[in-house]
Formats: C-alpha cells, structure tokens, sequence
C-alpha cells in the first residue's frame, strides 16, 4: 500500500512524507523538495532513514474507515501517522506527545520503552515535548517488542521510543485521539464568552478601578499589610465567581463541536448506505437528455440521519446554522467548515431528526409548518447527504 501511494503521484516531501533519522543522540529530517517519488523515497531508506506518511487517511480507504469510527466513538478528532523504519535504525528522539497514542504494529517489529512523566507539570500536556535526551529519561515503565498484529497504548505526556531490531523492518500506524480535547479548552472557549455576557449585563463589570490601585497592587506590593490590598482581591474574586452566573455553557460546547464537525473525516458509506442516499442516486445522462434527476420524496417517505454525530446546530448572530460533516475532505482543514443557514421554525424538525436517530421517521412527522416545508426541508438534507431513507426513491 506504502509503494502504490507514492506511485499515485499525489505525495510531496513535507507536505505528505517526512524522511527522518535519529543518531548519536540527534534528530535530522532530510525532505528534498517536492514529489516524494519512489526512486528517491526508496533509496533514502535503504540508506538507514525512517519514513513517516502523513494523515494516510487520505489515501487509505482502509484508514479512513477505521479513523472515521473512531471520531464517531470519541467525539474527538482522529488522526494518524504509518511509519516505516528500516532494521537497526531509530527515526525519532524519546518525545512526548499532547495525543492519546495507539501504535497498531502492521509488519515486522519494533522495539518500544515508554517512561512516565517526569513531573506533575508534564501529566496529561497540552503541548507536545522537544526532542528529548536519553541523559534527560530515567527507567523505562514498559519495554517491549511489538509484533504484527500487536497494539500499544500511552497516554499524553508518557514519553517514549521505538527502535528496529538488527533482524527486522517495522511498519506501524500511531492512531491519534483527545488533542486539545480537555475541561482547559472547553474553558478558553467559555471564559470569553461569560465575560462578555457579564460586562453587557452587569453595570459592577463596568464600573471604574478604584484610584490609585497602582500604588498598593503589583508584586512589589504583594508582601504589603494594605486593607486597601485585601478589598481590591477580595472585589475580584467575587466579580470571577459570578461570571459562572453569565456562562453560556451550552454556546461554548455548541462552539467546540463546530470546530470538532470541520476536524472531522467524512462519513465512510456502506454499499446499502450509498444506494439510499444522495451518493447512490441513479441521475444519468440516457439517449440524449438526463434520467432519474428529480428527487421525489413524499410526506410517506421514511427517512432518518446519515450517521450519528454528523451534524450541530449552533445560534450564532448571523442566524442559526447546521454545521455537517457529508463534504468534508479526507485532508485535514483542506476545505472551510460546511454548513446551511436554517430558518428557525427548522430547528425543532433537526432536533427532532437527532432524537429519533437510528430510526426511521416519515416526512409528515416532522414538526414543520406545512407539508411542503417538511417536503422541502426533507430534500435539502437528502441533497446535502445528511438523510438517508428507508427505501430508494429510485428503483433502477
């Protein structure tokens, strides 16, 4: 699969594929510019470099399918890297990664430690490590030979290293989950968000600092017996505990998915799925004029969401927007988010379809106006690949 990618034409040093090798305690990345050919790409390895394929998902149908699950399961991004390292060389210094790391070994072995973190500080990071020494690693907590077939779990902030044995090559996928997905983030997020809720609705957020606050607050005054000090922190603290009264929790989260929905890869379709979706529909160009273009759903119609987690609804001040994953590219952030503009009196209908998610529901049931608003709003989400139905429209 690794050498039928790199012949598809479609793979550049960098962008796509690192070249990259560890001795004598240093790290090196060796990427020529522009097309990783095989030629190229193949005698760099010969000659002792590691190869690290970047988001293989887009050229994977089998990775995608595994990662799009994934995403599903965790409610967070997944990504992944393979790596392929020739025997007796090491491609990477000892690191730490801001992931949950799962190392699936696909051939071959490799040779893993993996060391706790050092210091509290380093416990679940939000930012991945330097390249770190070996001066700088106490005693492994595990080490142990990965064989095909085999898998290996570190959390963030667990530092590690994998080296070939003289006998064997290794090629592994490292499946990633959980990058910037903690209560810290969530709050970067929402913290914001109450402040400014707090200032529009609450004169006290407004009110002017006291004069002269410069001369008993900074830390040069911070040892000063001041009652002036103990009145100005105590103002404070109460002003930052009210802000949970103006937290718009439900915004920030709704925030958080969006970004989370443009993240992701999109839905892997099963052959059933594709043939009762946009995806499979039958519209052809026949003896000189198109068939089956016209996408006739009825009020009898049964339909039902695509899959889980496809979609979010988020109040924003341009109006209410339906963020949806059905066009997403299988490159990371290669296309801008994807979302419709809906008229309020939908939201209650795409609630309603969310609800009842896995099964069927028919157009008339959805809480819309009029039947022809459930009829149009049914078509745009078919057209959109959001709604798949029970039965084709079409019967080829």
């Amino acid at each position: 699969d690794f050498d039928a990618i790199l012949r598809s034409g479609e793979v550049q040093f960098g962008t796509h594929l690192d070249v990259t090798s560890y001795a004598e305690g240093v790290r090196e990345t060796h990427n020529p510019v522009g097309r990783a050919l095989p030629a190229v790409v193949w005698d760099f390895y010969q000659n002792g470099c590691s190869l690290r394929l970047l988001n293989p998902q887009a050229f994977s149908t089998t990775v995608w399918h595994l990662l799009s699950i994934l995403q599903e399961y965790f409610g967070s991004m997944a990504g992944a890297n393979t790596y392929l390292t020739p025997p007796g060389t090491q491609g990477f210094a000892p690191h730490y990664d801001d992931i949950e790391a799962f190392v699936l070994q696909l051939e071959g072995k490799k040779h893993w430690r993996v060391y706790s973190p050092r210091t509290d500080t380093e416990v679940l990071p939000q930012f991945s490590s330097a390249n770190l020494t070996q001066a700088e690693l106490g005693k492994p907590v595990l080490e142990v030979v990965l064989e095909a077939g085999d898998l290996l779990y570190f959390p963030r902030g667990f530092i590690h290293q994998g080296d070939c044995l003289p006998d064997a090559h290794s090629l592994h996928i490292t499946v990633s989950s959980y990058q910037r997905n903690s209560w810290g983030d969530l709050l970067e997020k929402l913290l914001p968000a109450a402040l400014q809720m707090a200032l529009e609705e609450d004169v006290e957020y407004r009110q002017g600092l006291p004069m002269g606050y410069l001369e008993y607050m900074g830390v040069a005054n911070s040892d000063a017996a001041d009652a002036r000090r103990t009145a100005f922190v105590e103002k404070l603290q109460r002003l930052m505990k009210k802000l949970v009264d103006y937290a718009p929790i439900d915004a920030a989260v709704d925030q958080r998915a969006k970004s989370f929905l443009h993240d992701c890869l999109p839905p892997v379709l099963t052959q059933s799925e594709k043939q009762l979706s946009v995806y499979g529909f039958p519209a052809q160009w026949q003896d000189g004029s198109p068939r089956n273009v016209d996408i006739l759903i009825t009020k009898d119609t049964e339909v039902r969401l695509l899959h889980h987690g496809i979609i979010r609804l988020c109040n924003e001040e341009a109006g209410v927007m339906l963020y949806y994953t059905t066009e997403n590219s299988r490159v990371y952030h290669k296309e801008e988010p994807k979302y419709l503009e809906i008229d309020p009196e939908y939201t209650d209908s795409i609630e309603f379809l969310l609800s009842s998610y896995p099964n069927h529901v028919t157009v008339d049931t959805l809480p819309c106006g009029t039947l022809d608003d459930k009829i149009s709003l049914a078509t745009l989400l078919f057209e959109k690949g959001i709604l798949t139905t029970k039965k084709p429209l079409v019967q080829v």
